[in-house]
Parts: structure tokens; C-alpha cells; sequence
């Protein structure tokens, strides 16, 4: 009896393609809320920081942060286990123990955060011990990632590693592959958490001027970064101009730009819009390069397509419901914190 073929897209590439990447935009959203917050709650130069209203606000919205970034996190990692399920589930193998102690590692986390959230309101506490143990477990999971990631992208490499060693004890090897798109994904969440502690503390002069000083240099930083890893794909470089990333970059970058002009004119709406874009075009970079890095591998066109749209208009309403309820959690946490 033949096994059933499990090799084909249960709905339209670009469809899959346009929720990856809208999926993803928004997880980046909630991590870099989450993991920039935490950066420059610790570190930014408050004067009195554990009674700062500003930073009150976001140790209290830390823990709900980590669930919308878990939640908002598993539906691109659907979407792209959906079309490069090879690559990615090849790539995750090599690197089998680091990946399952991601579970735990956010699992911890989640305490430290809630740990935080409740310590005593006066006085620092635990809190920059909680935190800091925290953030060290989110960039743990953050390299995790970035690793098995580009790991993916490069198959013939895999298929070595796995040769040398097979206990799943391998972090990507090649350093160059994952530690500057890592770094520009740190310093991208410290430039985000600079806006949303700037936009929540707008009536906070002195939050203001932190979250205004970590999203001007953090997005000067983001820049260079993002420029020396694009000048490190130099086997891909000219490729990637000849297709719509050399559009979407430039749109991306003018858009930064653009929101930090609104933002100094303290316009967030328009700001968080423009940043918001940008990111999204930075996310459909990243997918481009990755298509260029396949391209001798594996052609997503090239899979046949078997449409199961019962399962992806229950997926579209459940997204919409949970998008609509973090709204309505947001309106009521803030709506509270006026009323107070």
C-alpha cells in the first residue's frame, strides 16, 4: 500500500507567501516590543527608573508581551514549515537539543517576567535581576533561531553536518550566515522598544527623551548593520538588485526615515505606520534572500497545490478574532491606566 504524498501546498504559494510574511511583521512587532523594552528599561538612563510611571507601564505589559510574541509567532512558523518543511525540519535535526530547549527556556522567562510584574511597586527589587535573566534567555532563543534559520537556506551543508555528528548538538557552524541579520534583528527591536517607550511616555518628558535617544541610534546602528550584511551576501548581491527587494529595501529605509521625522514631531500614528511598513519590507527582504540562497536546491513554484480552504478560512477567522481580542486587552489596559 503506497504512504499518501504529504508533498504540496494545502493553498496558493503567494497566498501562503502574503500570511508568512504578514505574520511574521507582526510577531517582530511584539518581540521587539517585548525584547527592546526590556534593553532600555534596564539600561536606559531614567531618573528614578523603577518609579517611572513609563517603565511601570511596560514590566506590568512584559508578560502579556511574551504571549502575543508566542502567539503571533507560530503561525509563520506554520506558514513556513508549509512550503521549505524540508529544509527547515533538516536544519532543526542538526541542531535537535538547542531547538527543544527553546520551550523551556521562554517557559522560564515567562516567570521571570511575571516575577517582575508583581514584585513591590516601591523600589527596584528583584526586578533587574528578573529581567536580566530573562533577556539572556531571549537571546539565547533569538541565536537558536537566527541559526537554524540560515542553517536552512544552505541544504548541502546540512547534509554534512548531520554526517559529522549526528546528536543534534550543532549550532550553525558558518557565524558569518547568522550573526549580522542576529544583530540587525537586536538592534531593529531596540529601535522599536525606542518608539513604543517614546509613544507610551510621551507625557513623560524624560521617558520621551530615552525612548527618542535609543530610536535615533538604534536605527542608525539597524542601518549599518543591515548595510554590512547586505554587502556580506556578495555571492548574491547583484542577483537580489534585479529583483523587487532592491525596491522594497529603498522603500523600507525611506520609510525609517519618514517615521523618525513624525516621531520628533510627536505624530505616533503616522510614525508607528511608517515603522511598521518598513518592517514589513524588511520581512519581504529577508524572503527574497532567501528564495536567491535555494535557488539551486529547491523551487517553491515547483510544488503542486491541493487546496484545503475549510482549514484556512478557520485559520483567517481565528486570526482575526485574536487580533481583535489583544486590541480590546490593549484599549482595557490603558483605558484603566487613565481612569486610575
Amino acid at each position: 500500500m503506497p504512504l499518501p504524498d504529504y508533498n504540496f501546498l494545502s493553498a496558493p504559494l503567494w497566498l501562503i507567501t502574503a500570511l508568512h510574511i504578514l505574520t511574521l511583521s507582526l510577531h517582530f512587532v511584539a518581540m521587539n516590543f517585548l525584547v527592546g523594552g526590556i534593553i532600555i528599561v534596564l539600561w536606559g538612563k531614567f531618573t528614578n527608573r523603577w518609579e517611572d510611571p513609563t517603565v511601570k507601564t511596560f514590566v506590568k505589559l512584559f508578560p502579556s508581551a511574551l504571549a502575543a510574541t508566542v502567539t503571533l509567532g507560530v503561525a509563520p512558523l506554520l506558514f513556513v514549515q508549509l512550503v521549505y518543511h524540508r529544509q527547515v525540519y533538516a536544519s532543526a535535526i542538526v541542531s535537535g537539543w538547542f531547538w527543544l530547549m527553546i520551550i523551556p527556556a521562554v517557559i522560564i522567562a515567562y516567570y521571570f517576567l511575571y516575577g517582575s510584574s508583581f514584585s513591590k511597586l516601591s523600589g527596584a527589587g528583584r526586578r533587574p535581576i528578573y529581567l536580566t535573566l530573562a533577556l539572556l534567555l531571549f537571546l539565547y532563543v533569538s541565536i537558536v533561531l537566527s541559526s537554524v534559520f540560515s542553517m536552512a537556506e544552505k541544504p548541502h551543508e546540512i547534509a554534512t553536518l548531520y554526517q559529522q555528528h549526528q546528536a543534534g548538538e550543532i549550532l550553525n557552524p558558518n557565524v558569518g550566515d547568522w550573526l549580522l541579520r542576529w544583530l540587525h534583528m537586536i538592534l531593529g527591536a531596540v529601535t522599536v522598544g525606542g518608539f513604543f517607550i517614546g509613544w507610551l511616555g510621551k507625557d513623560n518628558p524624560k521617558a520621551y527623551e530615552v525612548g527618542k535617544g535609543f530610536f535615533l541610534w538604534g536605527m542608525v546602528l539597524t542601518a549599518i548593520v543591515g548595510i554590512s550584511y547586505l554587502l556580506s551576501l556578495s555571492d548574491y548581491l547583484s542577483a537580489f538588485m534585479k529583483t523587487p527587494g532592491a525596491y522594497t529595501l529603498t522603500l523600507a529605509v525611506l520609510l525609517s526615515a519618514g517615521s523618525l521625522h513624525f516621531f520628533f514631531k510627536k505624530k505616533f500614528v503616522g510614525a508607528g505606520l511608517m515603522l511598521f511598513v518598513s518592517l514589513l519590507g524588511m520581512v519581504i527582504n529577508r524572503h527574497i534572500i532567501r528564495l536567491l540562497k535555494l535557488a539551486d536546491h529547491f523551487e517553491p513554484s515547483s510544488l503542486k497545490v491541493e487546496p484545503q480552504w475549510s482549514v484556512f478560512f478557520m485559520f483567517l477567522i481565528c486570526f482575526v478574532i485574536a487580533l481583535g481580542v489583544v486590541w480590546y486587552m490593549l484599549r482595557l489596559f490603558f483605558g484603566q491606566k487613565q481612569t486610575a
